[in-house]
């Protein structure tokens, strides 16, 4: 796979043994990798040249991954690096108290080299920037922004402007989970104060237009967390 020219990696784990085999199976697909073995030594790596992608224990011994998560996914600089946590914690809390902070995806320990990278490739190809003007095409929805048109088998879809954002967001963004505050940062702006709830409202809103033309599962509520859109039931 091309992807992987010039690509690079930091690997955060305290742990030697999963260090050294994350490295083997990483370096064999020919991506760049970096190791650190605490969230001090990541941000000092992270300052000096961004990765491309993280992948994050959450138990470290200093600030926690999904800590460090939570610090990079709120700076500017750095919070559009996607992030895979590695993590023994298989409970449905944590999980949405990551994605809640803003990591992209979970690879739970123990695991097999071949699903991490199949994860990485996933995440990263979920992460390639998408140009603004091209039609996106997702299981028979056809959105252009260029036309700001919505339809289906030819058939338009009429949605307001804040809907078509939504939309838009949503299916440039595919299989990840927001919170409302989340998508009002991204939607709406961040110097834009309105109430969360109010992305409730516009979600009601979309999913009704969708549900009349067939497309009333794309847009998935992840209870505790906030949304997903994904073609995937």
């Amino acid at each position: 796979m091309v992807m992987s020219e010039d690509k690079s990696i930091l690997v955060v784990d305290d742990e030697p043994a999963i260090l050294d085999m994350v490295e083997f199976a990483i370096k064999r697909t020919g991506f760049n990798i970096t190791l650190a073995q605490d969230s001090m030594q990541a941000m000092n790596i992270i300052a000096e040249k961004q990765p491309d992608l993280i992948l994050l224990d959450w138990m470290l011994p200093d600030i926690s991954g999904v800590d460090l998560a939570r610090r990079l996914k709120q700076d500017e600089l750095t919070r559009s690096i996607p992030i895979i946590m590695l993590t023994a914690r298989v409970e449905e809390g944590d999980k949405l108290r990551g994605f809640e902070v803003g990591v992209d995806d979970y690879v739970t320990k123990p695991f097999s080299t071949r699903e991490l990278i199949a994860r990485i490739y996933a995440v990263l190809r979920r992460s390639e920037p998408v140009n603004e003007n091209d039609a996106i095409l997702v299981s028979g929805l056809e959105l252009d922004p260029s036309t700001h048109r919505v339809q289906s088998e030819g058939e338009s879809i009429h949605l307001g402007p804040t809907e078509f954002r939504l939309l838009q967001f949503f299916m440039t963004h595919p299989e990840r989970v927001y919170s409302r505050s989340q998508l009002l940062d991204r939607v709406w702006g961040q110097n834009v104060y309105i109430e969360e709830r109010t992305v409730d409202v516009h979600i009601r809103r979309l999913r009704k237009e969708l549900s009349m033309h067939g497309f009333d599962k794309l847009i998935q509520t992840v209870r505790g967390a906030g949304y997903r859109f994904s073609a995937q039931e």
